[in-house]
């Protein structure tokens, strides 16, 4: 099939808008199903883990191909809920088209604004589709005001509905001003309705004048008022959503079967082929100054992206990769490039959810699973050996929320090590770590329903049964004020000594991360010692020093020392800058920071005063308020995440269950120091009692 005939897209949202439902409905229509699969009795095909079938939530993006007027769509379906937001950063990294999706009742929800921005991140054309028309309160045309209010989307109705609520029959399409209801299985041309004339005129003139904004000759066409063909029209509409000039809005009830082969037809018509999409641009592997570009070509070199794997207790672990250039086939050696590794493509499959396909080969655009790579990780490249290039990685959020978890018998211990281990390889925003002094594993993630999620995978899946202690705040160690750090390790036990000297400058970098500045003049401390004290640094800084948080923001300036030809060694060194590096922290003012969630709360009126008062009471700010829809409110502001555990509960008694809420790491910023003396006094208890 030719690339052009090719659409990768991402169908994204806000929890509960309706994701999944519209993706059955597509495998319906396009014949990849024979039956629908219902979110609400745990038979949808894009849901097949157990987590996301008693939750009705999608947890894990699936990748799902399908065909439709000739044409191939692969199809990635998301999580709405932040706490799985690594999933939908990773499916933008990869897809070339969105499909925007908006509930009709609730609009533009917290989630479909982080959607949304990340799409913008990776510039990614889309089209919006306001579904659950057949609901009570579904209003087509506010739901379009907040795209363009709240998202500034440009978005503009392809679309008007026949009737809403109960009373939704159908829609009419703009551009051809045909009239089409819907049975379960079929669309149907049927005629206008005599009181939707005016209104298709007037919203069609709309349409068109925003259309002539993007091409001279219909600009033309428009002011001599001659005809002006659809086709034209549409060409142009296509050439303005690539460019992201123009949202198209389309509108039905999925669950009701109405719209989604309208909505198809917009796929094929409005989204991007990766030919659209142009050449891909990275970098030479050891150096990041050189750029190649790769086109999405068979004759270019190989070039993929690695963006999601999954551990199959069939066939083992599953390595989804986009292809942006370049032909593999089976058996294929091709290089890791973000590792510098070498790696075999043991078989290729195409994924329907739950079934596989096996095929010979893949090229530029398609999305697939590789069997067979050992050293491959999420937003790794996979490139051509002879013709290398680094293509730019996919962004990992920081996890800010931590557990402690313990197996519930001995045996089960290497058991837990070897499961967890699987867990972080497919999910970078879930990390682990083991805390030698007290004999723990600390388990951190995005969310408390991202950790409840892996708590319940380790039961259910990997048959680990596992203790949880009181989830816990992520903080974050820095210092405050310049200082001079030396020391001189010296250790002499017969034979062999050890002998290393540093003397450092350490200085805040506020937002700016680790970094490490090299100074050494007239070699007192030769090249290939350099690096030794770099990692020194870097170790001492993952282990903590004020109370075992990472340290962060901190730049650090060797610039004397001394070595001895005999006694230096890398290990000598290392020790060294470890501990200059941990005497000059404690000097420098250290302090802790916490991780600040942006917050954004949707309640009726009535209840406003009473919210408020309480993100005050939590140390939170609200920064904005703006008109939700008739009777509500959105506010938006900061809170420290120490201060939310158990809010959802809170805030449901406070609206009487009307207000809902969400929240995504902002960043880190000072404790209070009042706070920060609690905190550390509760660690030194904490510790204290676990040494006994």
């Amino acid at each position: 099939m030719p690339i052009t005939k090719l659409r990768n897209i991402g169908i994204a949202a806000h929890i509960d808008a309706g994701k999944t439902t519209l993706t059955e409905r597509i495998l319906y229509f396009t014949g990849v199903n024979r039956k629908i699969g219902e979110v609400h009795d745990g038979q949808a095909t894009m849901d097949f883990m157990k987590q996301e079938q008693e939750r009705g939530i999608t947890i894990a993006a699936a990748a799902i191909t399908c065909h439709w007027n000739d044409h191939q769509i692969n199809i990635i379906d998301t999580p709405g809920h932040v706490d799985f937001t690594i999933e939908v950063e990773r499916s933008m990294r990869v897809v070339d088209g969105l499909i925007a999706l908006f509930s009709a009742v609730e609009g533009v929800e917290p989630q479909s604004e982080t959607v949304w921005h990340q799409a913008d991140r990776y510039k990614v054309p889309r089209i919006a589709f306001i579904n659950k028309m057949d609901r009570t309160g579904a209003d087509y045309f506010e739901v379009v005001r907040q795209l363009n209010d709240m998202l500034d989307a440009n978005a503009v109705p392809f679309q008007i509905p026949i009737g809403a609520e109960d009373n939704f029959q159908g829609v009419i399409d703009l551009l051809s001003r045909k009239a089409y209801a819907f049975t379960d299985k079929e669309r149907q041309e049927i005629d206008m309705p005599e009181e939707y004339k005016d209104a298709v005129e007037q919203y069609r003139m709309e349409l068109v004048e925003k259309l002539v904004e993007f091409d001279e000759e219909l600009m033309e066409q428009y002011f001599n008022e001659q005809e002006l063909s659809v086709e034209k029209l549409k060409e142009v509409a296509r050439k303005a959503t690539l460019n992201m000039m123009l949202t198209p809005v389309f509108c039905g009830a999925a669950y009701k079967n109405k719209g989604v082969q309208l909505l198809l037809d917009a796929v094929i018509d409005y989204l991007p082929s990766p030919i659209d999409r142009g050449a891909v641009v990275g970098t030479e592997p050891d150096d990041d100054e050189k750029t190649h570009t790769r086109a999405p070509s068979t004759k270019e070199p190989f070039a993929a992206l690695a963006f999601k794997i999954i551990n199959d207790p069939y066939v083992g672990q599953q390595t989804f990769v986009r292809i942006f250039s370049g032909v593999i086939k089976k058996g294929d050696a091709v290089v890791n490039t973000t590792k510098g590794k070498n790696e075999r493509i043991g078989r290729i499959l195409r994924i329907h959810a739950k079934e596989r396909f096996e095929i010979d080969e893949a090229g530029p655009g398609d999305i697939v699973a590789l069997i067979g790579l050992k050293y491959t990780k999420t937003g790794d490249t996979l490139s051509d050996k002879e013709n290398r290039i680094l293509l730019e990685p996919i962004h990992v959020p920081t996890p800010v929320i931590e557990l402690k978890i313990l197996p519930k018998s001995q045996k089960d211990q290497d058991k837990l090590g070897e499961a967890l281990a699987k867990l972080a390889n497919e999910d970078p925003s879930f990390q682990v770590r083991f805390d030698p002094e007290t004999e723990e594993t600390i388990i951190a993630g995005m969310g408390e329903l991202h950790l409840e999620i892996i708590v319940d995978r380790l039961k259910e899946e990997f048959k680990v049964d596992v203790e949880v202690g009181e989830p816990a705040v992520a903080f974050r160690e820095t210092i405050t004020k310049e200082v001079i750090a030396e020391y001189k390790h010296v250790k002499q036990s017969g034979g062999r000594g050890q002998y290393a000297h540093t003397i450092m400058r350490l200085e805040p970098n506020p937002g700016q991360g680790y970094e490490f500045v090299d100074h050494i003049k007239g070699g007192v401390i030769p090249n290939e010692y350099i690096p030794s004290v770099d990692k020194g640094v870097k170790k001492t800084m993952e282990d903590g020093v004020l109370a075992g948080f990472p340290v962060i923001d901190v730049r650090v300036v060797l610039f004397d020392g001394s070595y001895h030809p005999v006694d230096s060694s890398d290990f000598a060194f290392q020790t060294c800058a470890s501990i200059a590096f941990k005497r000059g922290f404690m000097n420098a003012d250290p302090i802790l920071l916490e991780p600040v969630m942006k917050i954004e709360i949707n309640t009726p009126d009535d209840f406003i005063g009473d919210v408020i008062s309480d993100i005050q009471r939590r140390r939170g700010k609200i920064t904005s308020m703006r008109r939700f829809r008739k009777g509500s409110q959105k506010l938006n502001g900061f809170v420290p995440l120490m201060e939310m555990f158990g809010y959802a509960t809170n805030l449901r008694n406070i609206s009487r269950g009307r207000a809902n809420y969400a929240m995504e790491f902002y960043q880190y910023e000072p404790l209070p120091p009042e706070i920060q003396a609690k905190v550390l006094k509760k660690l030194a208890e904490k510790k204290a009692a676990e040494k006994k």
